[in-house]
């Protein structure tokens, strides 16, 4: 018997995945596929093979020589390139069609406390929102770079942020834009966040003038910041930071 054909709504669902999970985490074993499987009343199997199908779509996949499975649909690459357009758009439809956004989401790291952002009003509803689209940012970030500071190595999961490259309150088009986070630890998060270190165009780490001149008196600060300079950071196995991000904060909020 041949297997249902995949709807709109399934497609939109296992996309949502597949952002979440690192590539090696792509098979029937995981539970996170299990559970979408349970859902959708398909097999952990089928699932699988529907997410590696969005992998054979993905350039930083396919770019490393990695290919997925041959079988993406002409409806598998609409909706990747409608919802690669429109972030925000993906995690409203998607937690829209759960009951429970948790029951197909990979399982969140925790993190350290972090500002609440007021993105659209004070109302229990937008909160409850802003929580679900901080929470997909986290994961798709954090999954791309492997859990791991790409500047630090540090992999303590509560000491890690995904950080934006361009802030949120400046960019909301890319504010769940995983392409607009770097996984970092929340010493290199504030340093970035505060113009003290950027990237280059080539990913490497610059220090600005000013905190080298203040880690002079500072070994920590000497060791753990104004060391990377020139460092290559390690760049995510998905979700390449875009050239254009990284330029506004070097440009804008860089102290160099």
């Amino acid at each position: 018997m041949s297997q249902v054909r995949w709807t709109a709504e399934e497609l939109k669902l296992a996309f949502y995945l597949y952002c979440q999970l690192p590539f090696g985490r792509l098979h029937r074993g995981n539970p996170d596929i299990i559970r979408l499987g349970q859902r959708l009343g398909r097999t952990p199997s089928s699932v699988a093979m529907k997410l590696v199908n969005f992998a054979s779509l993905d350039p930083a996949i396919t770019g490393t020589g990695r290919k997925g499975l041959s079988g993406a649909s002409k409806f598998d690459r609409v909706i990747w390139e409608q919802f690669n357009d429109d972030w925000q758009g993906l995690v409203d439809e998607c937690s829209a069609l759960l009951a429970s956004p948790e029951d197909v989401s990979p399982v969140d790291y925790p993190k350290v406390a972090e500002a609440a952002a007021n993105y659209f009003g004070e109302t229990r509803e937008a909160q409850v929102q802003i929580r679900v689209r901080q929470s997909f940012f986290r994961k798709a970030v954090l999954a791309s770079y492997g859990g791991k500071c790409c500047m630090s190595g540090l992999s303590e999961p509560r000491l890690l942020l995904a950080s934006h490259i361009v802030p949120w309150s400046v960019d909301t088009a890319n504010r769940l834009n995983p392409a607009n986070g770097l996984c970092l630890s929340a010493l290199h998060d504030r340093a970035f966040d505060q113009g003290l270190i950027a990237l280059t165009d080539e990913f490497t780490v610059m220090v600005s003038d000013e905190l080298k001149a203040k880690a002079t008196a500072d070994s920590f600060a000497r060791s753990a910041l104004v060391g990377l300079e020139g460092a290559d950071i390690v760049l995510p196995e998905r979700f390449m930071p875009d050239h254009g991000f990284v330029r506004w904060h070097r440009e804008n909020l860089f102290l160099g």
